[in-house]
């Protein structure tokens, strides 16, 4: 039998975008502006000690619909994109299931992930506002190895702090990373004071990505002559521009195809590789071109900060340095559970999400790690692909759709966000495979210390 839809459907390069695009401008209402301690809105000259000029730019801009993407940044995504919109045929028969199962693949590349798409970006604007270096976090490591390679690219220096359990956990994550001549250091560490204080006071500290958050910004604020600056993986505004091209993509894929999702789903941590997904099909339904199209974020149930957090400006870093931003929060201060949602692990989520699903726009549930990684397994075998544990999340949840239709009946389209591989991840699926994963959940109380980090600022909150 012949498939009238390919398995993969993949455009042609001339087809890569050629401009970002920022959501916010079509948003009924942007997100609320990232604010300092004393609950000042924030400036240009208040941030750009710490990012890069244009990143600064692209961050505080609710209005400009489009960006133009550089000649080098786009010179560099030819090498890997466009990525393949995918059919999960296989999936669709397993489940018995009326519904078509669509999903957009982010890892063929050495980062494995999305990660490179914003990656590239935040290098490219450091070279040329002529810095000598950069620092970020990484969770799980995708982020990481990509601004390794971004970095290297373009003849930059580069610190990582990688979050204590995943630099244990993926140790070949670390390995890339130095191919590419990145420094990693395990965070919480030695080497920052934030550090110092957080291992003071946690002294079994398996770190967190907010721990990691404030070392980076630490060491890129003391790079000498003001050389350095930050480069943060996820959630801000800047990083879900960029990751617009994954959505873009899809999108255009979708036309030719003739097709159009009634669900989006997508894992979320932070809330980039989401963001960047649902962008234009966000964009349709806020304009009511496609009013029911159903928007859905899966996190971790370890760090609930979308299904069980509070909506409010909280710090971006568990050590306070950064400005305040407006999000679904679980407090500075959450001390997340060592599993296996790496990147995922973090306390709170992007403005842009937050504000969607705070005005109704986008549903969230939150899972345990052992049914994503069951999803994760029944999705390999059928599909071929051992997707990473935080795409797996996403997985879950297109499977759990489908077989609502099967059960109902309904053919509805269902696209999610495969957004990357899971061969660094092998310790995580072996625990499964011998029985020893095990689900966490948050108490109340231990939610309810983390909200009692959430800084109160007079006339905001």
């Amino acid at each position: 039998m012949t498939n009238a839809v390919p398995h993969r459907t993949y455009l042609r390069e001339e087809q890569i975008p050629t401009q970002w695009y920022n959501l916010r401008a079509d948003m009924p209402e942007p997100p609320d502006p990232i604010r300092l301690p004393n609950g000042m809105v924030a400036a240009h000259e208040h941030l750009a000690p710490v990012f890069c000029d244009e990143l600064v730019r692209q961050e505080i801009d609710d209005k400009t619909a489009y960006f133009d993407i550089p000649a080098p940044v786009q010179e560099m995504y030819r090498i890997y994109r466009p990525s393949p919109l995918c059919r999960a045929y296989t999936l669709e028969r397993e489940l018995g299931t009326p519904a078509r199962i669509y999903y957009k693949f982010e890892g063929n590349n050495t980062s494995g992930s999305h990660k490179l798409n914003s990656a590239i970006a935040q290098a490219y604007y450091a070279k040329a506002q002529d810095l000598d270096g950069i620092t970020t976090e990484t969770g799980a490591g995708q982020w990481g190895t990509a601004l390794s390679e971004a970095a290297d690219h373009f003849g930059l220096n580069l610190d990582v702090f990688m979050v204590k359990c995943s630099y244990e956990q993926k140790p070949f994550r670390r390995s890339v990373m130095e191919t590419f001549k990145a420094r990693v250091t395990p965070s919480p560490s030695t080497t920052t004071e934030i550090g110092k204080k957080m291992l003071a006071d946690h002294p079994g500290s398996t770190g967190s990505l907010g721990t990691a958050i404030s070392e980076a910004v630490e060491r890129a604020l003391s790079i000498p002559d003001n050389k350095g600056r930050y480069s943060l993986g996820s959630v801000l505004n800047q990083v879900l521009l960029h990751q617009s091209i994954i959505g873009l993509e899809s999108l255009a894929a979708f036309e030719e195809l003739g097709d159009y999702p009634d669900i989006v789903i997508g894992c979320a941590g932070g809330g980039s590789n989401l963001g960047g997904l649902i962008a234009p099909f966000m964009r349709d339904k806020l304009k009511g071109t496609r009013p029911d199209t159903r928007f859905v974020a899966v996190e971790p149930a370890s760090c609930p900060s979308l299904t069980r957090g509070r909506y409010a400006y909280d710090f971006a870093d568990t050590g306070q340095t950064c400005p305040l931003v407006k999000m679904y929060t679980l407090g500075n201060g959450f001390q997340p559970n060592p599993d296996h949602a790496g990147g995922l692990r973090y306390h709170g989520m992007s403005p842009i999400i937050s504000k969607l699903a705070h005005d109704g726009y986008l549903e969230a549930v939150a899972v345990h790690q052992t049914e994503v990684f069951q999803a994760a397994v029944d999705f390999a075998r059928l599909e071929t692909i051992l997707p990473a544990p935080e795409s797996a999340h996403a997985i879950y949840q297109a499977i759990e759709e489908a077989k609502r239709c099967a059960e109902t009946g309904e053919a509805k389209t269902i696209l999610f966000g495969l957004t990357g591989t899971g061969y660094f991840d092998m310790m995580a699926y072996d625990a499964f495979n011998k029985g020893e994963l095990t689900d966490y959940s948050p108490t109340d109380a231990e939610l309810e210390a983390g909200f009692m980090t959430i800084p109160q600022i007079e006339g905001v909150q």
